[in-house]
């Protein structure tokens, strides 16, 4: 019996999608720490950024897949997943509330660096010298733009930033698992409708009264992260992701141009010095596991041969 066709890739499609992800997550990140000027509470951000993008994915979903997609057998792995995200969440905007966004995003591009630890911790991945080097490589740029006991920012605050990145990673391949029989739409969705009502139980706690801008960025928030989640995934639909990845990085352009305009800061010397480390270590993960997974299956064709 003849193999079944691959999907056709469309990787200018997939890396415009990315790119707007990207753009539109930077765009958040920016909105959350507009917010908090405001007297928004951390809380209140992660509450309305998962409500306001239920109506989104439900709306992806009925321009997809259609809405039968959203059902699942898999509730409890979603729990653990919803979880999960909720705790790197209040990781990822305490890092943007905490830090000049630049410094933030920089921290962020650690993402490979701890799904290679993780990989060979939790996976039994077996990771060779390069890998290795390359994390060594990466974590000599955060030590740069961290600074410790001298930075421009407190220690604690790089901590929280690397916090997130490691949550972001071991979510990552929690995905990888829940992603054997779960569609994208449908992880999304549940992941934003379960997390509603865990937040709600302390949102009371920290409701305040806002005027109408503060309540327009709070819908901002949750409007242009559903949407960016949403780009994100798609992306992956048409290209691998060693072709997408790559685009992640034009968040620092973002946090940079995002944090000159709105706040008036600017990047570090230490940051200049320590960002293209941390970017060069991550893009060279990327390139070895793909160039690995492109070994593997030449391999494969040529034992079916």
């Amino acid at each position: 019996m003849p193999a079944a066709a691959p999907r056709a890739e469309r990787r200018l499609y997939a890396l415009g999608l990315r790119l707007l992800a990207v753009a539109c997550l930077s765009t958040m990140g920016a909105l959350i720490k507009l917010a908090s000027t405001r007297g928004v509470h951390l809380v209140e951000t992660l509450f309305f950024r998962q409500l306001f993008s239920v109506p989104v994915v439900l709306l992806w979903a009925a321009m997809g897949p259609g809405l039968a997609s959203l059902r699942t057998i898999r509730i409890r792995a979603h729990m653990t997943r919803t979880l999960f995200g909720v705790t790197g969440m209040v990781f990822n905007f305490g890092a943007v509330l905490l830090m000049p966004l630049a410094e933030a995003t920089t921290l962020q591009f650690t993402v490979p660096i701890f799904a290679t630890i993780l990989s060979a911790l939790i996976l039994k991945e077996v990771a060779g010298i390069h890998r290795w080097s390359a994390v060594i490589l990466g974590f000599i740029g955060v030590l740069i733009v961290v600074q410790p006991g001298n930075g421009h920012f407190p220690l604690y605050a790089g901590a929280v930033g690397l916090m997130a990145a490691f949550m972001v990673a071991a979510i990552s391949i929690q995905l990888r698992e829940l992603g054997r029989t779960e569609t994208a739409p449908t992880t999304v969705f549940w992941f934003s409708l379960l997390s509603v009502p865990l937040l709600g139980l302390v949102y009371p706690f920290f409701a305040r009264n806002h005027d109408p801008l503060t309540w327009g960025l709070l819908a901002g928030i949750g409007l242009v992260g559903g949407l960016g989640q949403m780009a994100l995934t798609a992306a992956l639909r048409w290209a691998p992701v060693s072709v997408v990845v790559p685009m992640d990085y034009s968040s620092l352009v973002w946090a940079t141009l995002y944090g000159w305009l709105l706040f008036d800061a600017w990047p570090g010397t230490s940051t200049w010095f320590g960002a293209p480390l941390v970017i060069a270590s991550g893009l060279y993960i990327v390139w070895r596991e793909a160039r690995l997974s492109r070994r593997v299956t030449d391999t494969i064709t040529a034992a079916a041969d």
